[in-house]
């Protein structure tokens, strides 16, 4: 039976999710997630796709895109594949690293678009692995409440609901109980 057809439309944002096949490992060492990260870099530029948020998990990956010109398909399709021929190679493996295909959730509303970049920079906390998400050094949580800048994560939509203040922003993520309709 074919597979349902994901919806898509020019500009549609979604929360796509990875996650290692039978919930093995998909990074090692540092290395690794620096070699994601490369490959996440070079197909964001290649497919013209904005990277909203990013956290990479030891065994799964959250990333929140926007996908202007084409469906996430190509994009997921060349990430996914480099990185396990990499870590297969690196690793002296063969066979699936991801377990089945990507999650991807069409984010269409304001509220879900905020929810969903602050779940994704919630997640290594909500997992005990860091107190707090600045701790953590493998989300884009930092471009948003620091000076740092990375060249491939647009900040600007979600910080734009926040009248560009990093520290609003900041409280929004770190209090999960302020709403989203009194900003």
């Amino acid at each position: 039976m074919p597979r349902t057809r994901r919806i898509w439309y020019p500009d549609a944002v979604y929360h796509v999710t990875t996650r290692g096949n039978r919930w093995e490992p998909l990074f090692y060492s540092h290395l690794d997630f620096h070699r994601y990260l490369k490959i996440l870099s070079h197909c964001v530029n290649k497919y013209s796709v904005d990277l909203f948020s990013y956290c990479l998990m030891t065994n799964h990956t959250h990333l929140q895109i926007q996908c202007s010109k084409s469906p996430p398909g190509d994009f997921m399709k060349e990430l996914n594949e480099t990185y396990a021929m990499y870590f297969n190679k690196k690793y002296e493996l063969t066979g699936h690293v991801f377990q089945g295909r990507y999650g991807a959730e069409l984010i269409e509303d304001r509220s879900y678009l905020l929810d969903t970049s602050r779940y994704i920079h919630m997640n290594p906390v909500a997992a005990d692995l860091v107190m707090f998400p600045l701790e953590y050094p493998w989300s884009s949580y930092r471009y948003y409440v620091t000076q740092s800048v990375c060249p491939f994560v647009e900040t600007s939509k979600i910080l734009e609901q926040f009248q560009y203040s990093k520290p609003q922003y900041r409280d929004y993520v770190e209090s999960r109980t302020s709403p989203v309709a009194e900003l």
